[in-house]
């Protein structure tokens, strides 16, 4: 083969394996909604995980874009997390405290940030959030997958 061919085909299979190692960085997050059916009154548009993947033993944000057509002015947030389909962490937040109440029709960001242990197993991760209003009434329901891993293959700026 001529020196050309050889360039060609060497810039190829870099392209490819830098879209390779990329593609995982630039995948969203993908919600489902807990019951495909049921009328939430909380419209979930997207989750941000900071970092993606999440690193075991650092913080890691969950920024959830929501919207409402009607003002909340009290409830709570319950988050279970799984892990090869086993619930291995379940946790109960007053929504006041996640969010400025009363929430006002429209959108907002519910955020949460929590360091995990050092000894979390890497691995992936389901999550699932469900809002309910003062009257133990479900506002909405979503879940979503994550990863953890051992350490960030990105170093910090």
């Amino acid at each position: 083969m001529t020196m050309l061919v050889h360039l060609k085909l060497n810039f190829i299979v870099l392209c490819f394996f830098t879209l390779y190692l990329l593609l995982p960085f630039t995948q969203s997050t993908d919600v489902k909604y807990c019951d495909q059916t049921d009328e939430y009154a909380v419209k979930v548009q997207g989750v941000e995980i900071l970092p993606d993947p999440v690193v075991r033993g650092k913080p890691a944000t969950f920024n959830i874009s929501a919207s409402t057509g009607q003002a909340i002015s009290s409830g709570k947030v319950v988050i279970e997390v799984y892990y090869f389909g086993v619930r291995v962490h379940t946790e109960t937040h007053d929504l006041c405290e996640e969010l400025s109440c009363p929430v006002s029709a429209g959108n907002f960001v519910l955020s949460h940030t929590q360091a995990l242990p050092g000894i979390t197993p890497p691995g992936s991760y389901n999550l699932k959030m469900t809002i309910k209003d003062d009257h133990n009434q479900k506002l909405s329901c979503i879940s979503f997958n994550f990863k953890i891993v051992f350490g960030s293959l990105v170093s910090a700026s």
